[in-house]
């Protein structure tokens, strides 16, 4: 993707973080870059199609994640084989850099701020915000559990991701509590699930 049409992205992100996708039109995104709106249009239709393009980096983004930890892209029912070769230590990495990722990274945290203002505003936002920060990651993580024979995998997914959830919130108004927090958070994770899986 070249830098102006990335450039866009962002400051599109920072805007409907700021103030919600709704409330935020083209010519907003482009006065914001310093463009006109006809300079805007030769990157993106309109603001669905800026949207859309801003989904299709989310899911490659998520993609290149999973694989950096050698875990499933895809739900178990599609790859159950992945789900299988994970490992205890991989689930715990990725929970840690995903911690990272929603909460510092300069495309995932106004996207996850986004999500969190409109949520209650569009039974699609709704979806997104619980694919991407709700059901989604409470839903892969029980999976992977359950495929390493982790007694209780249900409520063990929730275990190790509601303090998460609820970090990402304080990350934005306190970032030194929550790093300090999900780091302890993580600490004790490892020494629960490890110990599970090897009772």
């Amino acid at each position: 993707m070249n830098q102006s049409r990335e450039n866009i992205l962002l400051t599109a992100l920072e805007l409907f973080s700021q103030n919600g996708y709704e409330a935020v039109s083209v010519g907003m995104i482009a006065g914001a870059l310093g463009l006109s709106k006809g300079a805007m249009y030769r990157h993106f239709k309109n603001k669905r199609d800026l949207f859309d393009q801003i989904l299709r980096r989310m899911e490659e983004r998520d993609a290149s994640a999973a694989r950096a930890f050698q875990l499933p892209e895809c739900a178990i029912r599609d790859s159950p084989e992945d789900y299988a070769n994970a490992s205890i230590e991989a689930l715990l990495g990725f929970s840690e850099a995903q911690f990272d990722y929603w909460t510092a990274d300069p495309f995932a945290a106004p996207f996850r701020k986004m999500l969190t203002l409109e949520q209650y505003r569009s039974p699609e936002m709704n979806a997104l915000y619980q694919n991407y920060l709700g059901a989604g990651p409470i839903e892969y993580t029980r999976d992977l559990l359950a495929s390493l024979a982790v007694p209780q995998p249900e409520s063990e997914a929730l275990w190790l991701y509601g303090p998460m959830f609820f970090l990402f919130t304080l990350y934005d108004s306190d970032p030194a509590s929550a790093r300090s927090l999900a780091q302890a958070h993580f600490v004790a994770a490892r020494a629960r699930l490890i110990r599970s899986k090897e009772e």
